[in-house]
């Protein structure tokens, strides 16, 4: 569809200007997101009758760890022309949503939130905050953080087990060092093993570095019975089967750490859990 028609139709379906009102913003009624991330914070701070749409990502529970909350939720594939058809007023991407979409969407008037993407547990808190109160109800968005916050006092050692960790995802992929993930491996007491072998510039780390870092835990993604693919086949090369046998091996589903989530603190309980388990 050109650009002139769906602008045309936007300024069609939005409201008509009213005059600014004195106080707060009226929480908004009709809320679209646009990317899973953006779904997960949505579907679990926004009451139902506020959201008009998620993305079809939300569904699905490979990777998403909202898909009971979305199966009753229309959902879109974050076409420009769904989104105008909504007439939300209030729009959530990501800093990774399809760039034509969101510009066209601030082109012709509609409100959009963007997210960008944390790097520590501070931005994580920072980002639930900002989300709950563009949703009108920042006091869920306090109500997240501190089960997060319980969550990871809970999990995180007082005494750091003195092992180190390289995650190894598909196509040879790893956490980088001053990311998220990093910091959810450094919270559970161990060093980050990608941080000490260094990675090209694509994230990766070849198999050879892999098998000669000595990593005492080696984290994979769970895999999803009945569905393999040639990206997975690094993880079942023979030198990673030794290097399980050698050290410890713990499997975490991406849906867990994908997005900055309350869901994060159940990683860092989970590494802090194979840490502590006695040597094979």
């Amino acid at each position: 569809m050109p650009t002139r028609i769906l602008a045309a139709l936007a300024l069609l379906l939005l409201p008509s200007a009213v005059p600014a009102a004195e106080g707060p913003a009226p929480a908004p009624r009709r809320v679209v997101s646009l990317n899973l991330c953006a779904d997960e914070l949505v579907l679990r701070l926004a009451d139902r009758e506020q959201v008009a749409a998620v993305t079809y990502l939300a569904r699905d529970p490979r990777g998403s760890t909202v898909a009971a909350e979305a199966a009753d939720v229309p959902w879109t594939r974050g076409l420009s022309e769904e989104i105008v058809a909504l007439r939300p007023d209030l729009v959530i991407a990501g800093a990774f949503t399809t760039r034509v979409t969101v510009a066209l969407l601030r082109r012709v008037g509609f409100s959009v939130l963007e997210l960008g993407v944390p790097a520590d547990f501070e931005g994580v808190r920072a980002q639930i905050r900002t989300v709950a109160a563009a949703l009108g109800h920042p006091e869920r968005g306090e109500t997240m953080v501190a089960a997060l916050d319980a969550r990871l006092a809970a999990a995180v050692p007082s005494v750091p087990s003195g092992r180190r960790a390289l995650v190894m995802r598909p196509n040879a992929f790893t956490v980088a060092p001053g990311s998220l993930g990093d910091a959810i491996i450094r919270a559970a007491g161990l060093p980050n093993v990608a941080a000490e072998i260094g990675r090209d510039r694509h994230g990766q780390i070849p198999l050879e570095a892999a098998a000669l870092a000595d990593a005492d835990l080696l984290v994979l993604d769970e895999a999803e019975p009945g569905t393999p693919s040639l990206a997975d086949a690094l993880l079942h090369h023979p030198v990673m089967a030794a290097l399980a046998r050698r050290g410890r091996m713990v499997s975490i589903p991406n849906r867990l750490w994908t997005c900055p989530g309350p869901q994060v603190a159940e990683v860092v309980a989970r590494l802090a859990e194979a840490a502590r388990r006695p040597v094979r």
